[in-house]
């Protein structure tokens, strides 16, 4: 299967301003041809999807983008075990200038892929209500399932369903560490979700990535 881009997921809540929410978009980058054969629009990483962002002030907000956050995200490493070899496309500190980093994996059949997002923002609280503004659109997100709640994390969040065009299998997870908001979407083949006890465990892992390296991360 080929993974379109899963900026098409998103409501027009995630495109435009809401109150004082200012939506930033997290762009993916293009990896050189590394000559396995992969189709160009497999290999190719997709724009990511844009959590929105609520900086208290224009200062606070310089200073945290000059952070290299990338170091946080989960690597192939961690995602890869006995049954999947997983490779990473891209990885991008500041998307579109805002304090964060966000980093896109595939399997080695190309059939399996990861998004792992996450935004940091000038407190926990802020973390928090934004993620219950994210969390009200999931049902536009995913079809055919319904958001239960997720043990990993504060406010932790979970669907799992097929993508509205339901040309794959999508399980969408957002969560708050610190003031930190990560989102993380696995996409499969439909009828091949990916297990429940991977989804956590990977979760957990950026968690503690986050609660450990993210600094005054309560």
């Amino acid at each position: 299967m080929s993974f379109s881009n899963p900026r098409a997921l998103l409501p027009t809540f995630f495109l435009a301003v809401v109150s004082t929410v200012l939506v930033v978009g997290v762009g993916g980058c293009t990896p050189p041809d590394n000559g396995s054969g992969t189709t160009a629009q497999s290999s190719t990483a997709p724009t990511l999807p844009t959590i929105p962002y609520a900086p208290t002030t224009s200062t606070t907000t310089a200073a945290s983008a000059d952070v290299d956050y990338r170091s946080l995200l989960l690597t192939a490493s961690d995602l890869t075990d006995a049954e999947d070899t997983f490779v990473e496309r891209s990885r991008e500190s500041q998307p579109d200038g805002s304090p964060g980093a966000s980093a896109f994996f595939v399997n080695g059949d190309d059939n399996r892929a990861i998004i792992d997002t996450f935004m940091v923002y000038p407190d926990a609280a802020t973390a928090t209500s934004t993620l219950k503004q994210a969390a009200g659109t999931l049902p536009t997100l995913v079809t055919g399932g319904q958001p239960q709640p997720f043990p990993v994390g504060t406010d932790g969040v979970v669907v799992s369903g097929t993508a509205p065009d339901q040309d794959k299998a999508i399980t969408l997870i957002f969560f708050a560490e610190g003031k930190a908001l990560v989102r993380l979407e696995f996409q499969s083949a439909v009828g091949d979700d990916t297990t429940s006890q991977f989804v956590t465990n990977v979760a957990k892992m950026q968690q503690i990535a986050l609660r450990v390296g993210l600094p005054d991360a309560k």
